[in-house]
């Protein structure tokens, strides 16, 4: 998760795209969930960097109830610098299925690509 870095470290350049991958077996609501505009906005502001192999753990809503799905995230590539800031673009792509609790089970379906 962020940390705060002391402002000489700001000099280390910015990430233009980081690609992130997410398993196979997130079903077509949670794939929605993650490539929101919204959803990346939070990611950017929660990591301040990313490195090729880091891991993510996070989650995301699934809507109603109260119910949320983990998520977790792998850093698969970086262009440009380490560090990310709000204009960083965050591209998604596949890895294979790692048992995910998908959340809510009523949302949960067949896994869909991610329309970018």
């Amino acid at each position: 998760m962020s940390t705060q870095e002391p402002e000489d470290d700001r000099a280390e350049p910015v990430a233009t795209r980081i690609e992130l991958s997410f398993p196979a077996d997130i079903g077509k609501h949670g794939r929605k969930r993650i490539s929101s505009e919204y959803y990346k906005t939070y990611l950017k502001k929660v990591h301040d960097s990313a490195a090729v192999g880091d891991e993510w753990d996070e989650f995301t809503d699934v809507g109603c109830c109260g119910s949320q799905m983990d998520v977790p995230l792998v850093v698969e590539g970086v262009e440009g610098g380490a560090r990310i800031d709000s204009d960083t673009e965050i591209e998604y792509t596949e890895r294979e299925a790692c048992g995910v609790n998908p959340g809510w089970s009523v949302q949960h379906d067949e896994p869909e690509a991610l329309d970018d």
